[in-house]
């Protein structure tokens, strides 16, 4: 249970309830982290078209690299609700996950390519606090993604950074959307009126 309770959909109002309706059609359970920023209803707004602009808009960088290097952040953090959906969203797009039980060893593992060990060894470099990134780092990131790449691989990493340090500091844990069988929060599954089904 997370340290703030999520909001009901018979406690929220019709924005929210548009939300839970879509992110339950989209994803088979309202993400437990969208009903508990729900309690702040413009932050949940803003949270909700941010999130899907920035998905929009990030389309430089192969997926698998993008990914990888969220994917990546989740775990040195330590979020479990981020590791369990970025593994889901993973195995959504196609990309391999069994690969990611051995993310310790990208480094040496044949399951990771040039790129995706540099995506890697950057996220590691900005979640390190102070981050530790180099110029050098950079120079080869932009090499093999150009400039908008390696901005919008920064840009994931550092919003992978907030979204693991919130869930975290609020005690979201993993809700089992990677198994195929979520978790539900409290309420259950709600119809586009905020009903529970």
């Amino acid at each position: 249970m997370p340290r703030i309770a999520p909001v009901t959909p018979q406690d929220a109002g019709p924005l929210v309830r548009a939300g839970y309706w879509y992110a339950g059609r989209r994803f088979g359970e309202v993400p437990e982290p969208f009903a508990v920023v729900a309690n702040h209803r413009k932050l949940f707004t803003v949270s909700a078209r941010h999130e899907m602009a920035v998905q929009k808009a990030s389309t430089v960088l192969p997926p698998n690299v993008r990914d990888i290097a969220v994917y990546r952040v989740a775990c040195t953090v330590g979020c479990s609700w981020c590791v369990d959906f970025g593994a889901m969203m993973q195995r959504l797009e196609g990309l391999d996950v069994d690969r990611l039980q051995h993310i310790e060893d990208y480094a040496t593992s044949p399951l990771y390519n040039d790129d995706e060990r540099a995506a890697i060894a950057y996220a590691d470099s900005m979640t390190e606090t102070p981050t530790t990134a180099t110029d050098e780092q950079v120079a080869d990131l932009e090499r093999r993604f150009g400039r908008d790449g390696v901005v919008e691989l920064t840009y994931q990493i550092g919003l992978e950074n907030m979204r693991s340090r919130m869930n975290s500091a609020l005690g979201i844990h993993d809700q089992g959307f990677n198994s195929g069988d979520a978790c539900r929060v409290p309420w259950g599954t709600v119809d586009r009126e905020g009903k529970k089904t």
